[in-house]
């Protein structure tokens, strides 16, 4: 109505030509606002702008009234369809009425139905939650049962020490049954528990570990000793091995004929075999059994514990420890006394570890181990240098280099470089030999010392064996029947006993110290050894000891024995060198011992002179202006003949022939030499034809005496021997012969008397010369014819003078 109104009103104003265009716009601008939804703000702050609020009223009011018609007639369209919808509801309102009665009645009937049916439902739902508690209840009462099984599985398996079970049974709690159990107290339990076993199975296996360290240290030292003594086995049976190749290869070398031999090869030690063949912990391969059970059981136990690095840090930390303390040596005990257990512990040590390298599982590194070696071997080197330097026995320095070798051959089998212990034992061999040599030095002078220069006897075979063929010091391949006496003294076996140990020792040092080739060192030290100890030891002894002419012979004849003893000598070197004898032989050298084997017959030669000196007193007694020829020679000659004798009989029994051959050379030399200086000398003024020929009977029997050696001289040898009196003999030839003056011929002298000097010739010629010829002759004598000879003489004298 209000619509239609201002509708009406409006139109009645437009039509109205009084109203103003202005107004109109303003009207149509706030329809228009209204309309389209804007915001009336800033009409109305113009119209309070202008202060004119009552035209922004009218115009709303205007607007309001327009608008009535248009919403009677959409309420009219409205309630059309409300009435409408209003007898739609009634209608349906009956229906609804009708279906409540229905459905009222179809309850009724329901409940009745179901009632009993909700109560049969209620009791099986009921019984339903009650066998699902019931079945939660039994699972869990079963999870807890398994839980128990494996906590007393565990407990048992602690009990017998079997941690490794029972950690796996803590695991498998652990992992499978922790989360999953239902028991509040029984997860509190096993969550306090389960560290507390593993902590007790690390302390346990950590302890056994321990006791298995303190173990393995007596473990390894006896190792060690059977692995060196098992090496020095194998060492023993190499040189006999080495023994029979070199007797084969001289058998054959000197017949080939029949000569068939093998060598039969030595098979593989035990030792040598065990030790590729084992890879169990417990066993060692053959004799070198040692359990390492504890310690892999730890090693195996801490890797279960996820602790497997931090073992092996503890593991080697523990070995190293153990190594620095097998590395002090002790100062109240002598190191010779203890270094094979000291070497010992060591070999055993890195036997043991070798073995956990190849069976522990990575437990060490290979080049953790080669750590440990190198430090051992430094610390080795440096006690070696140190023990060495301090040592004044050759001995004790070839007991400790000897043991050390076959350290090196036992720990070379495991492949260990042992080259720098073996530079240490070679950079002392100088010192050992000149310790060994001062030694032999003491040893020679006792046993010089106490020779009594007199012929060994021996009562039975073992002591000729012990004494001659064990230095092959026989001259015939004829066992002598016993008692046998000797022809040198005890000096001799005793002085070949210290050169044999000498050589043995020598080789010893030598041998197996990585130089395969070490004759020329041994033979150089042998040649010290004759040529500077022994050869002056015998030297002293000669100036110092020998004081009769039996003493001087034993000695010449001991000198005889040395020199085939020196020969064995030189044999043995090669032979224990593993040098073939051809070898040795080519590179022989002269006798080592000539200075005092010289001086030995030189001695002898001297006292045997000084012997015959006091014979040839006797020459005092000659009567050289006698016209008598004494029969038979002159007394000294006699005498002398006889010592002769005795002492040729005597020095068969002793001294060599080429020996007694020299000896008597240079005496029956002397005999001629103290004729021709009595004959020159003041002792003789005038000579006597009849002195002449008794001193040519006493050369003569010189000759006998001398043709008499026929099985100690060959023809050729006589020969020779005579040549030693060739001056007297000449003298007296020419003396006897009718022209002496033949002298001076070049010719004649040279093919019969070239041993004579002028001088002495011109001096016995005057003194033999007839005094009735010379110019102070007497008167009587003028007128008589002169002497054909005296003649001669005389000529031969005048020519001599002239010469001189």
């Amino acid at each position: 109505m209000q619509s239609s109104k201002g509708r009406r009103k409006v139109g009645s104003t437009t039509a109205g030509a009084g109203i103003d265009s202005a107004e109109k716009l303003d009207e149509l601008l706030i329809s228009s606002a209204i309309c389209n939804g804007e915001d009336l703000g800033p009409f109305v702050r113009k119209t309070f702008g202008t202060g004119k609020p009552e035209t922004l009223l009218h115009h709303l009011k205007f607007f309001a009234r327009s608008k009535e018609s248009e919403i009677e007639e959409v309420c009219k369209a409205h309630y059309q369809d409300f009435i409408h919808a209003v007898d739609d509801l009634k209608s349906l309102l009956s229906d609804v009425e009708s279906l409540k009665s229905a459905l009222s009645d179809s309850n009724s009937k329901l409940q009745s139905v179901a009632a009993p049916l909700l109560s049969s439902l209620d009791s099986l739902v009921e019984a339903q939650t009650v066998s699902k508690n019931v079945d939660l209840a039994i699972g869990a009462v079963t999870h807890c049962v398994r839980v128990m099984e494996l906590v007393s599985r565990a407990n048992q398996h602690l009990q017998s020490g079997n941690f490794y079970m029972a950690l796996k049974c803590v695991d498998s709690i652990e992992s499978d049954f922790m989360e999953k159990t239902p028991s509040s107290t029984l997860k509190r339990m096993l969550e306090n528990r389960i560290p507390a076993i593993r902590s007790y199975v690390e302390r346990k296996v950590n302890k056994e570990f321990g006791d298995w360290l303190v173990e393995i240290r007596v473990v390894s030292r006896n190792l060690g000793q059977l692995a060196i003594g098992e090496a020095s086995a194998a060492r023993q049976r190499e040189e006999e091995l080495r023994i029979k190749q070199r007797q084969a290869e001289e058998q054959s070398r000197l017949s080939l004929r029949d000569c068939v031999y093998a060598l039969n090869e030595e098979e593989d030690d035990e030792f040598g075999s065990g030790h590729e063949g084992s890879d169990g912990g417990s066993s060692g391969g053959g004799l070198l059994g040692f359990d390492l059970t504890p310690l892999y059981r730890a090693y195996h136990i801490h890797q279960t514990l996820s602790l497997g690095d931090t073992f092996k840090q503890y593991y080697y930390n523990n070995r190293d420890l153990q190594l620095t303390s097998d590395f002090q040596v002790s100062t109240m005990t002598p190191f010779l006394e203890s270094h094979q257990t000291f070497f010992a512990q060591i070999a055993g040590f890195f036997i043991v570890e070798d073995r956990v390298l190849r069976t522990g599982g990575g437990l060490i590194s290979k080049l953790e181990v080669e750590t440990l070696w190198d430090t051992a071997v430094t610390k080795m080197c440096a006690v070696l240098e140190d023990q060495f330097s301090r040592m004044q026995t050759a001995n004790h320095l070839l007991l400790i280099k000897d043991y050390v070798s076959l350290l090196g051959v036992s720990l070379r089998r495991y492949g260990y470089a042992v080259d720098s212990l073996l530079e240490v034992l070679s950079k002392h061999r100088d010192k050992y030999h000149e310790l060994l040599l001062s030694d032999c030095r003491k040893q020679i002078t006792e046993a010089l010392s106490a020779d009594k220069f007199e012929q060994m006897l021996m009562k039975k075979e073992y002591e000729y064996s012990m004494n001659v063929l064990s230095f092959q010091l026989q001259t015939s391949e004829i066992v002598p029947a016993f008692p046998f006496i000797a022809p040198f003294s005890t000096t001799v076996p005793d002085c070949c006993r210290i050169v044999r140990s000498f050589i043995e020792d020598s080789v010893s040092f030598m041998s197996h110290g990585g130089q395969l080739d070490f004759y020329d060192v041994v033979k150089k030290y042998l040649d010290r050894l004759l040529g500077e100890v022994l050869d002056e030891a015998l030297l002293k002894l000669i100036s110092t000891s020998v004081h009769g002419v039996s003493q001087a012979m034993q000695v010449a004849a001991n000198m005889a024995v040395f020199e085939r003893a020196c020969d064995f000598f030189f044999r043995h070197a090669a032979h224990l060198s593993g040098v073939p004898l051809r070898m040795a032989e080519r590179g022989r050298r002269h006798f080592p011992l000539t200075k005092s084997q010289n001086t030995a017959e030189d001695t002898l030669s001297g006292m045997l002179k000084k012997k015959i000196d006091g014979f040839m007193t006797l020459l005092e007694n000659v009567n050289w202006t006698s016209d008598d020829i004494p029969q038979g020679g002159n007394e000294y000659m006699n005498e002398v003949l006889i010592y002769l004798e005795t002492l040729v009989s005597t020095a068969q029994q002793i001294l060599p022939a080429k020996v007694l051959k020299r000896v008597l050379r240079d005496v029956l030399a002397h005999i001629s030499e103290k004729i021709v200086g009595t004959l020159c000398g003041d002792l003789v003024k005038r000579l006597s034809m009849a002195a002449i020929k008794g001193l040519d009977v006493d050369i003569q029997l010189l000759d006998s005496f001398t043709e008499n050696l026929t099985p100690l001289l060959t023809d050729k040898e006589a020969r020779e021997m005579k040549k030693a009196f060739v001056e007297i003999r000449q003298m007296i030839n020419l003396l006897l012969s009718s022209h002496p003056e033949n002298f001076v011929n070049p010719v004649i002298r040279e093919r019969s008397y070239n041993a004579l000097d002028y001088r002495k010739v011109a001096t016995v010629s005057e003194k033999f010369r007839d005094p009735s010829d010379s110019i102070f002759g007497t008167f009587g004598t003028r007128g008589s014819r002169q002497n054909p000879k005296n003649k001669s003489l005389d000529a031969l004298i005048k020519r001599l003078k002239d010469v001189s």
